[in-house]
């Protein structure tokens, strides 16, 4: 009886530990998909890597938009770029890419509207050096951060923390800022509502086909 009450307690204290963990690791269960997903068919290596949130997370059909380039998409929604640091090993690392893109930075200030844009900007830039001491050469291009209707309150901030990363990124060899920004605002500076979702933050084919034409001239071919 005891043995069996003890194997109960080890059972238990091991199911909170699991679940405790996966609170502690944010997207500890989009990772886990990823790697199961890279398990069952591993995508290769050489390819284009578009890694960072939402924005890359529902663009389920990127590849459709550049069928010249074959791409893997590791965005997952919500992440901030600490996430993509803290992930870097299990998003970016394990496909040796031939170019990286990246869209992240707006739920760094979503998610801590205390942040100052030099904060966000530091935050690409210490990706940045990570990615570069494993890459020495793997070219890398990061897209602004992007006007909505729901974050206008927001957009000041993107606006300078975009310019601080293509001051920071122009002064690196093998890199590219690719500005999206100002081709989704209206003539009066507001965001395209029409390029948007219901929720007014995601993007709908509009919008992607907006990015797709700033995007494609950036994209390494073989």
């Amino acid at each position: 009886m005891i043995k069996k009450y003890l194997q109960k307690i080890i059972i238990f204290l091991v199911l909170v530990s699991v679940g405790l963990f996966a609170k502690a690791q944010p997207f500890a269960n989009e990772i886990a998909a990823f790697k199961k997903q890279d398990s069952l068919s591993f995508p290769g290596t050489g390819k284009i890597l578009f890694v960072g949130s939402s924005s890359f997370t529902l663009w389920k059909d990127v590849q459709q938009y550049f069928p010249e380039y074959p791409i893997i998409n590791r965005g997952f929604g919500g992440s901030s770029l600490t996430d993509l640091i803290r992930y870097a090993p299990d998003v970016i690392f394990p496909y040796d890419p031939r170019q990286i893109v990246i869209y992240c930075g707006e739920n760094d200030f979503a998610g801590d509207t205390s942040l100052y844009p030099s904060q966000v900007a530091q935050r690409f830039f210490d990706l940045f050096n990570l990615i570069r001491s494993r890459y020495k050469k793997v070219p890398i291009a990061y897209i602004s951060m992007k006007p909505s209707p729901s974050r206008q309150h927001l957009m000041a901030r993107f606006n300078v923390a975009n310019v601080m990363i293509k001051n920071f990124i122009k002064k690196k060899r093998r890199t590219a800022f690719i500005d999206v920004y100002k081709a989704m605002l209206k003539e009066n500076g507001q965001p395209k509502d029409e390029i948007f979702l219901a929720d007014k933050l995601h993007m709908n084919a509009e919008g992607y086909k907006i990015w797709k034409k700033i995007i494609e001239p950036y994209l390494l071919k073989d």
